[in-house]
């Protein structure tokens, strides 16, 4: 056979490269029941662990709602900080969960033992039968509340985790400005245009200018408040 016909491992890569993009245009999704359910799940998962955060019963939507609202009150910055609100995001999103499953094993079990309780008074029945349903599943709700102690713990963690790492990121960024505002006044003194970038700033021309200004007007405030 002619060496021009014989194909090298490049040709036979790049052959297999065009076949698997030909299927995947041909491919139209899981088409079984199964299939569809274990993609939905896919949705609700972390990339890096593979995790289910989010249950098939519990609404995809709320909890997107509850991840913003997190992170527009941290507003984390860099990969550390993300990974620290993420978690935060979701042990809370799993307090919150069980709380709703105490809940509602309660109200499972005072249905349940109503009618074995005929004390004739309707608020008499609902109160024995919560202390039944709580004697009956005790161990359940000892699991329950561990559990929940434990989410609180890694929350609490998780969260001065955060705090210190924010404050030492502000301290630090603080002290970033005040020096990129100084080497800024210089430049301007000698009519000379500063590059924040040429000291290693992540700051703008704009940003260091509103910190001179803030803080002018911060001194000006202090020194209106002694003269008083």
């Amino acid at each position: 056979m002619p060496d021009s016909i014989i194909p090298n491992g490049l040709d036979r890569a790049a052959r297999r490269v065009a076949a698997n993009k030909a299927n995947a245009q041909h491919s139209t999704g899981p088409r079984t029941e199964a299939g569809k359910q274990r993609t939905r799940l896919n949705a609700l998962r972390h990339g890096l662990t593979g995790q289910t955060v989010v249950l098939p019963t519990e609404d995809h939507a709320a909890y997107q709602r509850h991840s913003q609202s997190f992170l527009d009150e941290y507003q984390p910055k860099g990969a550390t900080e993300a990974q620290i609100v993420q978690s935060m995001i979701d042990s809370s999103w799993r307090i919150n969960r069980v709380a709703a499953v105490e809940t509602n094993l309660f109200s499972l079990g005072i249905t349940e033992m109503e009618d074995r309780i005929p004390a004739g008074q309707p608020d008499a029945d609902a109160a024995l039968a919560m202390a039944m349903t709580f004697r009956e599943h005790a161990r359940a709700f000892s699991q329950i509340s561990m559990y929940s102690q434990r989410l609180a713990r890694q929350f609490e963690r998780s969260l001065e985790q955060l705090r210190a790492l924010q404050k030492e990121r502000r301290t630090r960024e603080h002290q970033q400005l005040f020096d990129a505002a100084t080497l800024f006044k210089v430049h301007k003194e000698d009519g000379l245009p500063y590059n924040p970038a040429e000291d290693g700033f992540v700051f703008s021309n704009e940003d260091i200018e509103t910190y001179i200004h803030r803080s002018q007007r911060l001194d000006d405030a202090i020194e209106r408040a002694c003269a008083t």
